[in-house]
């Protein structure tokens, strides 16, 4: 489990292609304190470390993994949000996150406001009922507050959330723009109340 609260902004060194790709990922943690097995949230997905370095870390990622989500399309150099696994005691500074990619989004727009960056995404249509005004998503690993929801005639959404310095300094916000892609979790209360309600249905 996670929280959305990134603790570091790590980059892809390489990638190994295979049955499972191999992507070692450079991180300021101190990794003489990271285990084999241990689970670390790579923008948003929940990636298993298979070996470590001084600097580094290593993890295997699955032809699905890659198919569901935006790392297919990581290239080295590419930045990434990473936090650790919550352990028992830990301050839950954003809102619960699996590290399950549910859908990707697509940034529409960024542009200012006030001090942030607002940014537009479009969601596919089958993680739209999961996206309210004043709710919690995960986008990029990144815990984030939706401001506004628009749903669009096809059944996909658009939706908007700002960005603020903070984050934008210490997360791949700050180099995101238009055309790029994100990882999507939807909230994990609003997925057990839908499934909830529609059982009463």
């Amino acid at each position: 489990m996670f929280t959305g609260i990134i603790t570091d902004l790590g980059r892809l060194r390489a990638v190994t292609p295979g049955g499972d790709s191999r992507l070692v990922i450079e991180t300021a943690y101190d990794t003489a304190g990271i285990e084999i097995g241990a689970s670390i949230a790579c923008s948003g997905t929940c990636l298993t470390v298979v070996e470590t370095g001084p600097d580094c870390f290593a993890v295997d990622v699955s032809a699905e993994t890659l198919a569901r989500t935006t790392l297919g399309d990581w290239q080295p150099g590419h930045p990434i949000n990473l936090e650790r696994s919550l352990r028992l005691g830990d301050e839950l500074g954003g809102h619960l996150v699996s590290g399950h990619v549910d859908a990707t989004a697509d940034i529409l727009e960024r542009r200012p406001e006030g001090d942030s960056q607002r940014f537009v995404f479009r969601a596919p249509a089958e993680v739209a009922p999961f996206i309210a005004s004043k709710g919690s998503v995960a986008l990029d690993g990144v815990s984030l507050t939706v401001n506004e929801v628009e749903d669009e005639p096809d059944g996909r959404v658009r939706f908007g959330v700002n960005i603020i310095p903070h984050t934008a300094e210490n997360t791949s916000f700050g180099a995101a723009q238009p055309g790029q892609s994100v990882n999507l979790e939807i909230d994990m209360l609003a997925r057990y109340l839908r499934r909830q309600l529609g059982r009463q249905d």
